[in-house]
């Protein structure tokens, strides 16, 4: 585990917020995700909730920024709709995340104790899929 200490955006906290306070509505859609791109953009999506299951906000965003050509995020933060605050990514996006963006940063914890981490350290010792695909050379 890292213990480098990295600044949090609080910026991209309160982009986070915004998105769930004006476009977070029932069941649907009760997180909201903010990422700042390499580019300094920031790109902002809700999960979709179904029953059988559906993207989190932090996958959705993943597509979200590439269809705005942001392919490379640098920080990401989740949170909950009735101001939950910052909200922790489940299993499933820690992995995508650490799939996606090694090197990505999330912003994590509550209220003025929020940290932001290294994907790694919210996933260690973790399967590393790209190391596992074979050669196609």
């Amino acid at each position: 585990m890292t213990t480098q200490t990295h600044p949090v955006d609080h910026e991209l906290i309160r982009a986070a917020e915004q998105v769930a306070r004006t476009r977070c509505r029932g069941d649907n859609h009760t997180m909201a995700a903010a990422a700042r791109a390499q580019d300094g953009r920031i790109v902002t999506a809700v999960n979709a909730y179904h029953f059988t299951g559906g993207p989190c906000a932090e996958l959705v965003l993943i597509g979200a920024a590439a269809a705005q050509g942001a392919y490379e995020l640098k920080t990401i933060v989740a949170v909950g709709d009735r101001d939950r605050g910052v909200v922790p990514p489940c299993g499933r996006c820690r992995q995508v995340l650490l799939d996606y963006f090694p090197t990505l940063k999330v912003i994590v914890g509550e209220g003025d104790r929020v940290r932001t981490a290294l994907i790694t350290d919210l996933l260690p010792e973790s399967y590393i899929w790209a190391d596992h695909q074979l050669d196609t050379e």
